[in-house]
């Protein structure tokens, strides 16, 4: 399960993205954005992040995650498509040679810090 490496991997750069002067901020929230073709079962992801996330400071947060679909170009004739199957030809005129535009993404899109309780 490379969810939980990848877990890890999102605690580590959000802990390291509060600014210092900001002592005792809490992450709230975390945006990632995750491409279909990235291996990432997103309640596995979410199910490790909470894991790893207690005793710090992301403890609590939401994950939002955002399923990035696989977009296609292809080279020959420039037809531009959406892919949902494990078919990577042009529809329209059968070429493989295809750039995909979209759905390799492992981003993380933006964190949001909690607002202090006065």
């Amino acid at each position: 399960m490379h969810e939980m490496g990848v877990a890890m991997q999102i605690v580590e750069i959000a802990t390291a993205s509060i600014p210092e002067d900001l002592v005792g901020a809490r992450v709230a929230k975390v945006n990632l954005k995750v491409g279909k073709l990235s291996a990432i079962v997103p309640d596995s992801l979410q199910f490790c992040f909470e894991a790893v996330s207690r005793d710090t400071a992301l403890e609590g947060a939401r994950l939002h995650i955002m399923e990035i679909p696989v977009r296609a170009v292809c080279n020959a004739c420039q037809n531009e498509w959406g892919i949902d199957q494990p078919a990577f030809t042009c529809p329209q005129c059968q070429s493989g040679d295809i750039t995909l535009l979209s759905g390799r993404e492992l981003d993380i899109e933006s964190i949001e810090l909690a607002e202090e309780d006065d």
